[in-house]
C-alpha cells in the first residue's frame, strides 16, 4: 500500500509537470524561427531584389525596342506606396541583423 502511495504522488507531482513542460517545450521551438531558416529568408530576399533588378532591365529594353509596351503593375521602387512596404522589410531585415551580430 505504501508503495502504491509514493507512485501516485511521483506520478502526479514530477511525472505529470514533466511531460506538459516537456511537450510545451517542443511546442514553442518548433514555432520558432531558425537561424537556418533566417539565413535563407536573407537569401530570397537578396534573389528577389536582383531579379526585380534584372525585371527592370528587361522592361527597358522592350520599351526601348516598342513604344506601346506597358509592364505589368509590380512592387516598384518608383511607387512611394510600394517604397513604404520596401523601407519596412528592409528596416525589420537591418534590426535582425543587428540583433544576431
Amino acid at each position: 500500500m505504501d508503495f502504491e502511495v509514493i507512485f501516485v504522488v511521483a506520478a502526479i507531482f514530477i511525472g505529470l509537470p514533466w511531460v506538459i513542460l516537456h511537450y510545451v517545450t517542443k511546442w514553442k521551438t518548433a514555432a520558432t524561427i531558425t537561424t537556418d531558416d533566417e539565413v535563407l529568408l536573407e537569401e530570397l530576399y537578396n534573389l528577389a531584389k536582383r531579379l526585380d533588378q534584372r525585371m527592370e532591365t528587361v522592361e527597358r529594353l522592350v520599351a526601348n525596342d516598342d513604344p506601346g509596351f506597358t509592364p505589368a503593375r509590380r512592387l516598384m521602387a518608383e511607387h512611394a506606396e510600394d517604397n513604404d512596404q520596401l523601407r519596412e522589410l528592409e528596416q525589420l531585415m537591418a534590426e535582425k541583423k543587428g540583433t544576431r551580430a
